[in-house]
């Protein structure tokens, strides 16, 4: 009889990839969501049983496993009874942790560029015939549009996203790990950048002893920590690789890969040093790269609108992510308008970040700004909202084409005004991590 797994949270972005091992491995998968999503729905499709609504009744004594998401508070109903019932009950991070000590586990971490280079590290094993399991945060075209790559298990590698957010990748004990760049985020987690950076070094020392630790010299952040990591090194026997844009790696790696901006090239440049200590030749990490066809939500060429207009969806929440976001289309696109829809996500990180969101859509010719999207469960009422970014930027930038648009539905209306004042060819990117995706369809839409 097989044994089940219930995921409470299923639909998320790593619990879904999870969900998916462990059908891979033959289990019964069930699980919660609060709404039906594509996510969900894809998931019944390849055999789990979802139901919408998490309540006690949903949970019986035949569960072997209960696994949880970390936005999963401690009064939820299923995580209660599940307990009650003395199931084991285990956090995302922690059955993750389990895995990284089953495979030859390759950690990618960061602030930013996690999921692109977990997805160009992925493929380029792959093309070294290295055939990983691989976990990721966004879908990939590259493994039929999901975000879980079961390998044939002769390797024994997992490509792994690990996010720092909740100080989950401190579970994981990696062999390979890449930091891509260490920035002031997730802040409501975090005590300070120190309290940040102190987490990265931890996550170099659970590196096995003799492992290889590669990391972006380009960012100030992680560069501030090279006597640390050394010492570390030393300790612990790591071999350690620093990666930078001015490396001549850097000029192959451009002229190759399809998608723009320097961002995309450093995430590129680190997989291709992990690529060289694999054994991957050159050829077939150039080749990978080159043939990558980017994952869902980061720059995501969506369709275009019926009066010409093309529309793409992208992740970006922070304004580092925004600015390399915008800097991309813009040398991508020279001669065309940018066009910004932006709905700001977590009222902590917007408070926080106030003045570095005003600088960063420099890059954006005309800019809107939907209402703050607030996450249930991690936000507080907060001085500050979409308002007052939009007025800020325009005391800095009084010529700036930014404006607040309080209703979401009102985009495709404002959007069809805008562009009869427009005269070249434009492009609109929806841009955000809350639930600014679900209005993109209705622009695609007559």
């Amino acid at each position: 009889m097989k044994k089940s797994v219930y995921f409470i949270g299923i639909g998320g972005a790593g619990m879904s990839a999870l969900a998916r091992y462990f059908l891979s491995q033959n289990w019964a998968v069930l699980g919660s969501d609060l709404a039906e999503s594509g996510i969900v729905a894809q998931l019944r499709k390849e055999g789990a049983k979802v139901k919408i609504g998490q309540k006690n009744g949903n949970i019986t004594a035949k569960i072997d496993l209960i696994i949880y998401s970390q936005a999963i508070r401690p009064e939820n109903p299923e995580l209660q009874e599940a307990r009650r019932l003395n199931i084991n009950t285990l956090s995302y991070p922690k059955v993750i942790g389990e895995l990284t000590r089953k495979y030859k586990t390759i950690a990618i971490a960061g602030a930013h560029g996690k999921s692109t280079t977990t997805a160009l590290a992925a493929l380029v094993l792959q093309k070294g015939g290295l055939d990983p399991t691989v976990i990721v945060g966004a879908n990939l075209k590259e493994f039929g549009g999901k975000n879980f790559r079961a390998g044939d298990g002769k390797n024994n590698y997992l490509v792994l996203e690990a996010d720092e957010f909740g100080r989950a990748f401190l579970h994981y004990s990696p062999t390979y790990t890449i930091i891509t760049n260490i920035d002031r985020e997730h802040l409501d987690i975090y005590k300070n950048l120190i309290d940040i950076k102190k987490t990265f070094l931890q996550l170099i020392v659970n590196t096995h002893d003799g492992g290889t630790v590669v990391i972006n010299r380009d960012n100030k952040y992680c560069y501030s920590l090279k006597e640390k990591i050394t010492a570390i090194a030393r300790n612990k026997k790591l071999k350690i690789i620093w990666y930078s844009l001015y490396d001549s790696a850097a000029k192959k790696i451009q002229k190759k890969i399809p998608i723009p901006g320097k961002h995309n090239i450093s995430n590129a440049l680190a997989v291709y040093y992990l690529g060289k200590v694999l054994g991957v030749s050159e050829k077939n990490i150039l080749a990978a790269t080159g043939a990558y066809q980017g994952i869902s939500r980061r720059m995501e060429y969506r369709g275009e609108m019926k009066t010409g207009i093309s529309v793409y969806d992208d992740y970006a929440h922070h304004p580092t992510e925004i600015k390399a976001t915008l800097q991309a289309f813009r040398e991508k696109f020279p001669k065309s308008t940018t066009i910004c829809v932006f709905q700001p996500h977590q009222a902590k990180r917007l408070t926080v970040l106030f003045k570095e969101f005003q600088k960063a859509f420099d890059d954006a010719d005309i800019t809107i700004v939907l209402p703050l999207y607030k996450v249930p469960g991690r936000d507080e009422a907060s001085p500050l909202d979409s308002e007052k970014l939009v007025s800020e930027i325009k005391k800095r930038q009084p010529k700036k084409s930014i404006f607040y648009l309080d209703d979401p539905m009102k985009i495709k209306t404002t959007i069809a005004a805008i562009q009869l004042l427009l005269k070249q060819k434009s492009n609109l990117i929806m841009m955000g991590a809350g639930n600014i995706v679900q209005y993109t369809d209705n622009l695609l839409t007559s």
